[in-house]
């Protein structure tokens, strides 16, 4: 079970934003990511709780953020209710799309394995609903993925396979690079990974 700590930077001007303390394991039925959110200062900003079905579909999603509150699951595309956390303000959505995304690692790891390019293939369209802090105020948005390489380092505890991703978000046309061994995120925009205290996961 992997755990380990992100911290987070505005992938523009590259302010530390804060970090991502999580956890993650893969099973039979799937893949579950939990995490706490702090900011520079420490505080506790939210978390994360994401859990994929075999295919890479979210079965169930949970995420907080100052004073917001996110539950969603792929149903008749994507659905999901954002409340306050008392539920006195819940707003339920739907959009056809395929998964969820955000700032958290966790939605990289999610679309790669929704999608599971192989290098050289053509890239990949998908249609994702976004939800970024602090107010996690949904957003669709398309992006396209592409599998560029796949690469196997030597380490202590064995091979590790680093797969090199190039996604394109297709309303501004901007590109960026993800890179990811297992079901951990190595390096993305905004993203680096800080700590590992075990091996990522393989998925099966």
């Amino acid at each position: 079970m992997p755990r380990g700590r992100y911290s987070l930077h505005d992938p523009h001007d590259h302010t530390f934003l804060g970090e991502e303390h999580f956890h993650c394991a893969t099973g039979p039925s799937g893949w579950r990511y939990v995490s706490q959110l702090t900011a520079p200062s420490g505080a506790h900003t939210g978390s994360v709780d994401l859990t994929l079905d075999e295919l890479g579909r979210p079965i169930r999603l949970e995420l907080h953020a100052a004073n917001w509150q996110i539950r969603g699951a792929a149903l008749d595309g994507v659905t999901w209710v954002r409340s306050d956390p008392a539920g006195e303000q819940a707003q339920e959505g739907n959009v056809a799309a395929h998964s969820f995304t955000g700032a958290s690692p966790a939605f990289l790891i999610a679309t790669s394995r929704l999608l599971r390019p192989a290098p050289g293939d053509r890239a990949t369209r998908v249609r994702l609903v976004a939800f970024t802090p602090p107010v996690l105020a949904p957003r669709t948005l398309d992006q396209s993925w592409a599998l560029l390489s796949s690469e196997t380092h030597a380490t202590d505890n064995g091979p590790l396979v680093v797969q090199n991703y190039q996604v394109n978000d297709l309303e501004t046309g901007e590109q960026h690079a993800v890179h990811i061994a297992g079901d951990v995120v190595l390096a993305a925009p905004g993203v680096e990974l800080e700590d590992l205290e075990s091996p990522p996961s393989t998925f099966p």
